[in-house]
């Protein structure tokens, strides 16, 4: 195309981009600047966005925690315990690396969504993610989990510290739904009896259910 030919088309209006000249959209593509295709299936992409680049922002505030990955057996029993599946949207709160929801993802095609509030954390967990080619059914953001929505997942997983659990508790209760599956590696939430205690490996693992009326003593 020669130098009056553009000239002409840039006075009129055509857009350059829309003629198929370098940088312009692929051929056979119909994607506006700046979206993605949706790659999931039953879940609105509100719940799990698609892959997009992973941005993260200065750590608002110190950790609850201290980073301690949860031992590949004890992720392996607590996925278990839970009875997670394709149909589940696993919320793992503090996700470090991201290997529990990571996990769930590649063995059992779980959507998930890891929460952690220190930003390297959250890349490396989506750095694993990439690498165990689960990019489409789980998102990691950085997040204070206190200020953080539940009340979509099915499964809640954590590694925390007890004081941290009884923090949470309440919040739990209050939003998550009635049969909900949370699971605990190594602390429990007070007066909230398990449903079931497992021994991994030396490690303890708590789970819980949510029940259609929480006892007033746990509110």
């Amino acid at each position: 195309m020669n130098f009056k030919r553009i000239l002409f088309l840039m006075v009129t209006g055509v857009s350059i981009t829309s003629l198929g000249i370098a940088g312009c959209t692929p051929q056979g593509t119909d994607l506006e600047v700046g979206t993605q295709p949706s790659t999931l299936t039953g879940q609105t992409e509100t719940e799990i966005p698609a892959a997009t680049t992973p941005t993260t922002q200065p750590q608002e505030r110190p950790g609850d925690v201290p980073y301690v990955p949860t031992p590949q057996p004890v992720v392996d029993a607590m996925l278990k315990v839970a009875k997670v599946g394709k149909n589940d949207l696993l919320y793992d709160l503090g996700s470090g690396d991201g290997r529990i929801v990571n996990t769930a993802a590649q063995k059992f095609g779980t959507q998930g969504f890891g929460i952690d509030i220190d930003p390297q954390r959250v890349k490396e967990a989506n750095e694993n993610a990439q690498k165990a080619g689960v990019t489409d059914r789980v998102k990691f953001v950085q997040q204070d989990l206190f200020n953080t929505d539940f009340s979509k997942a099915t499964v809640v997983t954590l590694y925390l510290l007890p004081e941290i659990n009884l923090k949470l508790r309440p919040k739990l209760l209050s939003e998550l739904k009635p049969g909900t599956r949370i699971v605990s590696h190594a602390f429990d939430m007070g007066d909230w009896k398990p449903d079931q205690t497992l021994n991994v490996e030396g490690k303890t693992i708590y789970y819980w259910v949510v029940p259609e009326k929480v006892p007033a003593n746990l509110r």
